[in-house]
């Protein structure tokens, strides 16, 4: 029992109340998240669109969360953390009324770019709020368990998505909608605003160039990130991690379609990695921590690799399963490097800024992924998954490649921030 204590004070210990609820809602927002990850299904299965089609516009989804990023963080920055987050949580429940409801192709494009512009206004603010509340020491696990959570709700949504689907898809959009809801009431409830910090005096990475207006330096902002080429480098690494991921809830379930399984065998594949990182990742630090970064992520992604392109020859739910665990395995030892890696590159006062040219990753994936691969998989049918493992390989070698050179900046920014004090966080309401 007092080696249980301590794992469990090591893990979850010492966060402030305002954390957990905002983990609470992020939880209950992720278990009722069913209906995006079987639109294209939907979209195919019920509304006769073909495979291009279906991907395309799952891919004005992603289109739609590119200016969701950065739209929550100015929001984030202007109106405040929770008013963000509750009007991206009230009009998300909106929309996926309104999808329940649409009937016409057009509609439900132009409303899947809605709901990717609100699915993606959230993540800066809920990023700035953990850093508002939690103290600098606390940080890495209150991160930690931000995936976890993450994860364990889309482990749940997954196994319900599949059994609703078979069930009546309208009832995806109406309890993804509920649980939205839910979960900005539990926001609304119970978190205080969290943007009253004092902010620093911004200043430039040195070794990025200012960009001028008039004749001057500008003041650093969100073009010193776009022009820092390290910081780049790495997002568009993460770039192809994303779109390796993003293969699961975009191509994988129309290339399960044609090998003849049902929407429940998706969920069950979708289930099994989402717990695998719920009961793994938190052993995953102590298992990389002696290793390099680099090496670490050049492993992970070779793993993703070899899991997708296990589905050229996967035709029955066992290999999926098969395959599932591979590619888990990847995004579980991917995780805390990625993060820590995205946090080391960015100078303390722009770290918003940075964050937001990271998050783009994601919703620019979510437009790629399903664009390319349904066409991919629609004309070059099981060699689409080849095209994708040896682009995971590209970014396994790129990783290599990039690492050191990102290591001698890490280095150079703690020696030019050495000593400085970083903002207050005490205090969490």
């Amino acid at each position: 029992m007092p080696a249980l204590r301590r794992w469990l004070d090591d893990t979850a210990g010492g966060l402030p109340a305002t954390f957990w609820y905002l983990w609470t809602g992020l939880l209950i927002n992720r278990a009722g998240a069913f209906a995006m990850l079987f639109l294209s299904l939907y979209l195919t299965a019920a509304r006769g669109a073909s495979e291009a089609l279906a991907g395309t516009v799952v891919g004005a989804y992603g289109l739609g969360g590119a200016g969701g990023v950065l739209l929550g963080g100015v929001l984030a920055d202007r109106w405040g953390r929770r008013a963000t987050l509750l009007a991206a949580h009230l009009v998300t429940g909106g929309l996926m009324v309104a999808l329940a409801f649409s009937r016409h192709l057009v509609v439900i494009a132009a409303l899947a770019a809605l709901v990717g512009v609100a699915h993606s206004m959230p993540s800066p603010a809920f990023v700035a709020a953990i850093v508002d509340v939690v103290p600098e020491e606390r940080r890495s696990r209150a991160f930690n368990l931000q995936f976890w959570a993450f994860n364990l709700g889309m482990a749940v949504a997954s196994l319900l998505a599949g059994l609703l689907a078979e069930a009546n898809f309208v009832a995806l959009f109406l309890v993804d909608a509920a649980a939205t809801l839910v979960a900005a009431a539990v926001i609304g409830w119970k978190v205080p605003e969290t943007l009253s910090r004092t902010r620093p005096a911004v200043t430039a990475p040195a070794d990025v160039a200012p960009a001028r207006q008039h004749g001057r330096p500008r003041r650093p902002g969100l073009h010193t990130a776009l022009t820092d080429r390290t910081f780049l480098i790495f997002v568009g690494l993460t770039f192809v991690l994303a779109v390796l991921t993003l293969q699961t809830s975009t191509i994988m379930p129309l290339a399960m379609r044609a090998d003849g399984l049902r929407p429940s065998a998706y969920g069950a594949v979708m289930a099994l990695g989402g717990v695998l990182i719920v009961l793994g990742q938190l052993f995953v630090p102590r298992l990389i921590d002696r290793h390099r970064k680099d090496r670490v992520l050049a492993v992970s992604t070779a793993l993703l690799a070899l899991g997708f392109g296990v589905l050229a020859v996967a035709d029955e739910l066992a290999v999926y399963l098969v395959a599932a665990v591979v590619w888990t395995v990847g995004q579980m030892l991917a995780a805390p490097p990625n993060a820590q890696i995205n946090a080391d590159l960015a100078p303390p006062e722009l770290r918003a800024r940075y964050q937001s040219v990271f998050y783009l990753t994601f919703p620019a994936a979510s437009f790629v992924a399903p664009t390319l691969g349904g066409v991919s998989l629609q004309y070059l049918g099981e060699r689409h998954w080849l095209i994708v493992g040896a682009l995971g390989l590209l970014a396994a070698a790129g990783h290599l490649l990039a690492g050191p050179s990102r290591e001698r900046r890490v280095a150079a920014l703690r020696r030019a921030t050495a000593g400085r004090p970083e903002p207050s966080l005490t205090g969490n309401g």
